[in-house]
């Protein structure tokens, strides 16, 4: 694929999902940068000082601390230009379907995807959302 981004951003607490996540980025050749947090705190303090500043987030909905939902609504509340046409897809194990509701609620919330990102997965999120034609 020759869609080429410059930082994507996974935010969850699970490290053997974000290394396999970060595999599937890495072998697909999508991006300059991968970035993770492992906490949702961690992720805003990264998008406040954002350098680079993701073109994609992959979000995770159970985490301690601070879960997905707590993290949206503070996303929402930061300056536009932090979030401004950053793609946020929900990434998660989550079998629940209202799950998968609640983010089409949720304006800032582009997709809902099964953890762990799959080469598919990742090829329909960027024709989707970064394709140029």
């Amino acid at each position: 694929m020759s869609i080429q981004l410059n930082c994507i951003l996974l935010i969850d607490d699970d490290e053997p999902t974000n290394f396999l996540n970060k595999l599937t980025l890495e072998q697909a050749g999508c991006t300059r940068q991968i970035r993770v947090a492992q906490s949702g705190q961690e992720a805003l303090d990264y998008l406040l000082a954002a350098i680079p500043r993701p073109d994609l987030i992959f979000l995770d909905i159970n985490m301690p601390a601070m879960d997905g939902w707590e993290f949206l609504e503070r996303y929402r509340g930061l300056p536009p230009a932090r979030k401004a046409d950053i793609v946020l897809i929900m990434l998660t194990t989550s079998l629940n379907p209202d799950d998968e509701l609640k983010t089409r609620a949720i304006p800032e919330v582009a997709g809902f995807e099964n953890k762990p990102l799959s080469q598919e997965q990742l090829d329909n999120v960027l024709k989707k959302y970064f394709s140029r034609s």
